[in-house]
This record gives C-alpha cells, sequence and structure tokens, in this order.
C-alpha cells in the first residue's frame, strides 16, 4: 500500500484549526443519520470515531494509507462503542466487500484524493443496499466558472504534492451523479482559515440508483 507518513502524522493538526471553528460539528450532524453496518472510506486518522451512536450496529473502516491506518487503530484501540469495528487497509476503488452489504457508507475528505473516483462511485454504489445511503462532506471545485475555479486549476499539482494526492478542482457531486441520486447534496463552506481553493464544498445524503 502507498503511504504519506509526514502527511499522516500532521493530519489532525493540519485539521485542528477548520475543526474547531465548525468541521467538527459538520461531521456530528452528517453521522448522527448512520445507521446499522456502516461503511467508512477512507477513515483517515479517526476524526469522525467520536460522532457514531448507538444506531451503528458494526462499523468497517478502510484506509489505503498503511501510515493513516495505524494512527486510526491506535485510535479504534481507546474507544469503547457497543458496536464493532474493524480496519481494512484498501482503497476505495476495490472494496473486497458483497454486494449490498451495508446500509450506510461515509465518506468525509476523501474522493478529493482517490486516484479512480468514477471507478470508487461504482463500488460504493454496488455494496450499498438499494436502501442504504452515502453520508458525504467533500470539498469540491468552485461551482462558479470563475476566478477561483481557475486558480483551483492551476494549483492541481502542487497542491497534491502537499496534500498527498489531494485534487481541489474535483467535480464530485457531478462524478457520484453516475450511480446516485445526488439532488439530497447541498452547497457548503469548509470554516476556518483553509486556504480558498478547498473551501467549497458539498455535503449531506446521497442515494443509490437502482439500476434499470
Amino acid at each position: 500500500m502507498p503511504g504519506h507518513p509526514i502527511f499522516a502524522a500532521l493530519y489532525d493538526r493540519l485539521l485542528a484549526a477548520e475543526e474547531k471553528a465548525g468541521l467538527r460539528d459538520m461531521r456530528a450532524n452528517l453521522l448522527a443519520d448512520a445507521r446499522g453496518r456502516v461503511l467508512e472510506l477512507g477513515a483517515g486518522t479517526g476524526l469522525n470515531l467520536e460522532h457514531y451512536g448507538d444506531a451503528v450496529t458494526e462499523l468497517v473502516l478502510t484506509e489505503p494509507d498503511l501510515h493513516m491506518a495505524k494512527r486510526l487503530r491506535r485510535r479504534v484501540e481507546t474507544l469503547e462503542v457497543p458496536f464493532p469495528i474493524e480496519v481494512v487497509e484498501t482503497g476505495a476503488e476495490s472494496l473486497p466487500f458483497d454486494d449490498g452489504s451495508f446500509d450506510t457508507a461515509v465518506s468525509t475528505l476523501v474522493f478529493c484524493t482517490v486516484p479512480d473516483a468514477g471507478r470508487a462511485t461504482a463500488e460504493v454504489a454496488r455494496v450499498l443496499k438499494p436502501d442504504g445511503r452515502l453520508l458525504l462532506l467533500e470539498h469540491v471545485r468552485s461551482r462558479e466558472e470563475g476566478r477561483l475555479s481557475r486558480w483551483q486549476d492551476r494549483l492541481e499539482r502542487p497542491w497534491g504534492w502537499l496534500g498527498a494526492g489531494c485534487h481541489p478542482n474535483r467535480d464530485t457531486a457531478t462524478t457520484l451523479s453516475t450511480g446516485f441520486d445526488v439532488s439530497g447534496l447541498r452547497r457548503d463552506r469548509l470554516p476556518g482559515p483553509a486556504p480558498p481553493i478547498v473551501k467549497p464544498m458539498i455535503s449531506g445524503v446521497a442515494r443509490p440508483i437502482s439500476p434499470g
């Protein structure tokens, strides 16, 4: 598995100001709707863990970066929750789970770094039950084709070097629309002092589109 040891070591500190400014509350509001068997994509260091409630019966955390996964397991060990937790080192493009085996999927600040977002979308739709839900909080390409979106394009490569492969100009809502009903998503802004190129966000619930 690929890894970014320095980024993993700094990740919580890099997001600390945003978490304090409102990102932590955004996570909590989103994950209040997690139900049943839950799959979290790219769980990172585990910043979502404290927000899962009693409606969760099982939590499966995926993380492709071995250095992130190491920190994630440490955080899991500190938890006292009424449901089992499993950490699986895998990427979102090839999920080792059966079709229709999850009630809820969760993605927070993940699709920007997935190498093949289209394939990941198909995989998440596959493993969700027909009435399942994808809860997501993602920074995305600016909706306005103006100065900000042009800067997102210009800075995509250098930002990726700094951010472990992050693409600030990903149009994630459009990508997800190939497998999900995204009408429940809303436009938002990343709180705190984050650079403008990662401020535009989408958040909310997306539902799998039934084949045919």
